[in-house]
């Protein structure tokens, strides 16, 4: 029988990132042939894999990378089943691996199916499965090329990436700021002008017919009802629903007896007001158009433009 020194045992360790008494007696199996220790333990990632296949992992880290000139980014989230799996070093240094890995390759496929020290991405997770003995899995994937393209992570949970026209001055913080807001906000597109009107009118539909069936409860219970939108985008207020709402705002300050020669100064404020409480949709999907997380007094569009660039493009992961 072979003997299984300490320093075989690390080696192995090293190799896999196994337990040491699980690669100790992977090894004593082996009768010490180094070779076949490593295929034993990936023989047992393949069943804990296989047994762990519908389990939920909804756990894990997010993480990006960004390439030296910042003209391409990656980010990703690997999958596990637990918190305490996913605070764990090894665990978020094999996903920030894997995460430099990415930034070579264009889908997630093509990132499982390359090499990583011998054997295939997919075939490490399924070694690390064994190991760890949780499902771990690449969840979020996404690449961004640009100009220049940053990136922001929100405590391991959440990772974004933002690309500009132009590398001008205070770009990192620029695209972080943004990525921050992706990351925060969320958004599925640029601005309100990029909505179809059939999108725009469905989501308004359904979104009545929600607040409609609350109102039926709240009735019954004799609570507050909602108010039902007549509009959820810019793209609905046309200049008559503007100059519509200025006449109302008018109205309103001659019945509560306000002099007429300040309405100027608050006209502006109500028709405000009327345009915040009416495009809700602007505000959860278009990024140009969302408040600005750092400072809600303007929109995201607005801080862009003091840079003298565009946003080209957005990217965000998430865990859950």
């Amino acid at each position: 029988m072979a003997t299984i020194t300490a320093a075989d045992v690390n080696k192995l360790r090293q190799s896999t990132g196994a337990g040491m008494m699980d690669c100790k007696k992977a090894l004593v199996e082996a009768e010490g042939d180094f070779d076949k220790a490593i295929q034993i333990l990936r023989e047992k990632g393949q069943k804990v894999a296989a047994n762990r296949s519908d389990r939920e992992s909804s756990e894990g880290a997010a993480v990006s990378f960004i390439n030296a000139d910042n003209t391409k980014g990656a980010i990703l989230t690997l999958n596990c089943e637990t918190d305490f799996v996913g605070k764990n070093e090894a665990f978020v240094t094999l996903a920030k691996d894997l995460v430099e890995k990415a930034i070579n390759f264009s889908t997630k496929e093509e990132l499982l199916a390359s090499d990583f020290n011998g054997i295939t991405v997919a075939e490490k997770l399924i070694e690390q499965t064994g190991v760890i003995g949780e499902k771990i899995e690449i969840g979020g994937f996404e690449i961004l090329e640009g100009a220049f393209v940053g990136s922001y992570v929100h405590v391991n949970k959440i990772a974004a990436l933002t690309a500009i026209s132009a590398p001008v001055a205070n770009a990192e913080a620029l695209t972080k700021d943004i990525s921050m807001q992706v990351a925060s906000m969320g958004a599925d597109t640029l601005s309100y002008k990029d909505f179809d009107p059939a999108f725009v009118e469905s989501e308004l539909a359904a979104r009545i017919a929600v607040i409609e069936k609350d109102n039926e409860e709240a009735k019954r219970l004799g609570k507050t009802l909602k108010n039902v939108p007549k509009y959820i985008s810019f793209s609905q207020l046309t200049p008559e629903v503007i100059k519509q709402a200025e006449e109302d705002a008018k109205a309103e300050l001659k019945a509560e007896g306000k002099p007429e020669q300040i309405w100027d100064k608050i006209l502006p404020g109500k028709v405000q007001r009327f345009i915040s409480d009416n495009t809700s949709l602007d505000q959860e999907k278009a990024l140009l158009d969302q408040n600005f997380i750092k400072d809600d007094s303007k929109k995201v569009g607005d801080y862009v433009k003091g840079f003298n660039v565009e946003i080209t493009g957005f990217k965000r992961v998430t865990l859950g």
